[in-house]
């Protein structure tokens, strides 16, 4: 059977965005080599998409929480912070 590098989807968003800001610490000091910074730019690809579909799910969620009595809903984009 043939070895794969692929890895484990993140149990949670935030485990996501803890090994997302490792690699990007060590990206930024540029010690590794080319192969290794492609590795960790394709792991840390996935857990963007990862992080983006767990936002929207949230979000959808949010919406169906904040629908009114009259089965009618208010949505409202969430405020970017400044």
């Amino acid at each position: 059977m043939p070895k794969t590098d692929k890895k484990t989807e993140p149990a949670s968003f935030e485990e996501a965005v803890k090994r997302l800001e490792e690699i990007v610490a060590r990206m930024e000091t540029g010690a590794e080599d080319l192969d290794a910074m492609v590795k960790d730019f394709e792991e840390g690809r996935a857990l963007v998409d990862f992080c983006g579909a767990r936002l929207a799910a949230i979000e959808r969620k949010v919406e169906i929480l904040t629908r009114r009595a009259d089965g009618s809903a208010e949505a409202k984009p969430f405020a970017e912070e400044p």
